[in-house]
């Protein structure tokens, strides 16, 4: 089997894991239930609640749909394999099936005296999909790239702007015991930055394949 048909089902194999945990996100915004309201405002109120729901579920989405772009942009530029790549992209992939878990966790307690201790584990998952980006950039850029050498520079900057990642991420999770909203706040913008990072970094992996 060639490096580029393995890879090939690798990333097949990766969207599927990935669409189903975008999947299991939506399972936890549960349909208020309005039997004990006897007024609009009480049917309001009811409502209101699922804002915790909601945001839980837009974070992490918006965190897997990073996730998958990165992933996605970063593939089209590997050429070859290895054993190391795909134990870090199973490791890629154990991190991204522990979002709708922290999605759960982060819409049952946000709202809650114990609201710090979902974010510490938010925080705890963020370091873990960020080691696992760190491990992915080195099984490609290690001693024999799997890239080739016009696409090595492309691959070493996402590679620079994961280790920045990480120490930020590090710190956050240290910071979240004491400021966990602040963390909270810090990582949903960190996120959109994020965001915009990949669309660029996209552009210019589509302009350099060209």
């Amino acid at each position: 089997m060639s490096a580029s048909s393995e890879n090939a089902r690798l990333e097949t194999f990766c969207d599927g894991v990935i669409a189903i945990a975008i999947t299991l996100l939506v399972l936890d915004l549960k349909v208020p239930v309005f039997e004990n309201a006897h007024s609009l405002a009480e049917i309001w109120h009811v409502t209101s609640r699922l804002w915790i729901s909601l945001f839980a579920f837009l974070f992490s989405f918006v965190i897997i749909f990073i996730a998958w772009l990165g992933h996605h942009n970063l593939l089209k530029n590997v050429e070859r394999s290895s054993g190391f790549f795909l134990f870090a992209n199973g490791f890629f992939l154990l991190t991204i099936i522990l979002m709708p878990f922290q999605t759960a966790f982060m819409a049952e307690y946000l709202n809650t005296e114990y609201a710090g201790h979902a974010i510490v584990f938010y925080s705890v998952v963020a370091v873990l999909h960020n080691i696992a980006w760190n491990l992915l950039y080195v099984s490609i850029i290690g001693s024999r790239p799997l890239v080739e050498s016009d696409k090595i520079d492309f691959v070493k900057e996402s590679s620079k702007n994961a280790k920045y990642g990480l120490v930020i991420y590090i710190v956050l999770l240290i910071l979240a015991w004491w400021f966990p909203y602040a963390v909270l706040i810090i990582s949903t913008i960190m996120w959109i930055g994020w965001l915009v990072v990949s669309l660029n970094f996209a552009n210019m992996g589509s302009t350099k394949n060209k």
